[in-house]
């Protein structure tokens, strides 16, 4: 997995997976920016990396827009993109709110698909472009309608980009993984026993009967990234220890 010469753009990249990702990509030898729309966050991770560290919100094109400049004009193409920014807000039916709608559709989604088309005049052909998905996206959990609405879009998305950018050799997938040791469930606003009830609800369908640790989905989401992976586009990859399988 050489990444050596190689630019990599991580959205989201201050925890948790993205965090993960840069620190795997570093180690194979790629330049590394991150991006998150926190400040004192952004900076400590990037510091802790020694990478490269920008505030940019995803939800703002016009911040995106931004973003792409200030890469290109320090950098100037880039080879991977990986696109970790994300929000997981639990809601039953009969209760959602129009404010989880948009903060999900805005981050998950319009962030994602936005990133991509403003960095696509700074990809060199044979890129890599990367999404972080769930396995929620083709499971029926409760709870999670919005959410894994915006996942299985984005897997489309993932199919149709790899279509239109493929005479330039850019690759585009999906990474789906299951239940993760991230910080994105405390955001949820749930309470602790909830979250707890949450975290063996999910542990119980997986058949390894764990969580995945970042470092784990890192290492896939750097294959993905080499050249090791230069025939594999348009697909989806499950790393969720058999969530996929079970009933």
């Amino acid at each position: 997995m050489n990444l050596q010469n190689k630019v990599a753009v991580i959205t989201g990249g201050n925890s948790g997976i993205g965090f993960a990702s840069a620190k795997e990509f570093k180690k194979n030898g790629a330049t590394v920016i991150i991006t998150g729309r926190n400040k004192e966050k952004v900076k400590k991770a990037a510091e802790e990396l020694g990478v490269k560290g920008v505030v940019a919100d995803v939800v703002d094109i016009h911040q995106t827009n931004n973003l792409a400049t200030e890469i290109g004009n320090e950098f100037g193409k880039v080879d991977i993109l990986l696109l970790n920014a994300g929000i997981f807000l639990p809601e039953p039916l009969g209760s959602l709110s129009e404010d989880g709608y948009n903060a999900q559709m805005d981050i998950n989604l319009k962030g994602a698909i936005f990133t991509v088309d403003k960095f696509i005049p700074l990809l060199n052909d044979n890129a890599s472009i990367i999404n972080v998905s769930s396995e929620l996206a083709n499971k029926g959990v409760a709870n999670t309608a919005i959410y894994s609405a915006t996942k299985a879009a984005l897997n489309s998305y993932t199919k149709t980009a790899a279509t239109e950018l493929a005479p330039r050799k850019i690759r585009v997938n999906s990474i789906n993984p299951g239940p993760v040791s991230t910080p994105i469930y405390a955001k949820t606003g749930m309470s602790e026993e909830q979250l707890d009830d949450m975290a063996e609800h999910f542990k119980n369908r997986v058949p390894l009967k764990r969580f995945a640790e970042p470092s784990e989905v890192a290492k896939l989401a750097a294959f993905l990234a080499s050249d090791d992976a230069s025939f594999i586009t348009g697909s989806e990859y499950n790393i969720g220890g058999g969530i996929n399988v079970s009933i």
